[in-house]
């Protein structure tokens, strides 16, 4: 009986996340042919054949349509972070914690239509500049248990990294995804730091 329980929970997590993807699928290619602004949440639970109740069910606002789940996001970040060798260097931890974000986007084409539809859209912008804030905030404490240094430095190194993805991700966009993102990323912070 515990078995079928168990069996149960776990098909019930797929169908889930098979009709979250669904979803995000739909609101994704309307909101690149016709905007994000443009798109309803109506017409993206009528294209994904559900009500706008269970969309909001699977998704609390139409940003998280396009990004995820900011908690998840949020919990990867944290425990590759949280995960990476005391003896690694702050930068090469922070890099595992961003690459490991990157690596949930499903394929290289829908990363390249989201980072598309982020720099072009300003209220995705301005709803990606608090998100981040509150990520740098919330890292924090975890980069602080890594480096002896003050909160202001502390603050810049995660500021940089941030920057430093989002100098990246606009020209891997304005390179029409060519090339890795992350080996962009890498280009990036080695400038700032001078190396």
């Amino acid at each position: 009986m515990e078995q079928e329980a168990k069996t149960a929970g776990t098909l019930w997590d797929r169908t889930r996340q098979l009709a979250s993807r669904e979803i995000q699928e739909t609101a994704l290619r309307l909101f690149t042919e016709q905007g994000y602004d443009e798109t309803t949440i109506a017409q993206i639970a009528k294209e994904a054949g559900v009500s706008q109740r269970t969309l909001f069910r699977y998704f609390g606002t139409k940003e998280d349509l396009l990004g995820g789940d900011q908690n998840r996001l949020w919990q990867v970040l944290a425990d590759t972070i949280s995960e990476q060798p005391p003896e690694f260097e702050v930068w090469e931890v922070l890099r595992a914690g961003i690459a490991a974000v990157q690596a949930l986007h499903d394929n290289r084409e829908q990363a390249l239509k989201r980072f598309r539809l982020l720099h072009g859209t300003a209220s995705l912008r301005a709803g990606w500049l608090e998100k981040r804030l509150r990520f740098q905030e919330d890292l924090l404490p975890l980069v602080k248990t890594r480096i002896y240094a003050t909160d202001a430095s502390v603050r810049a190194i995660i500021a940089t990294v941030f920057a430093c993805l989002d100098a990246a991700s606009i020209t891997w966009v304005a390179n029409g995804g060519e090339g890795d993102l992350m080996d962009l990323y890498d280009e990036c912070l080695a400038a700032v730091r001078g190396r």
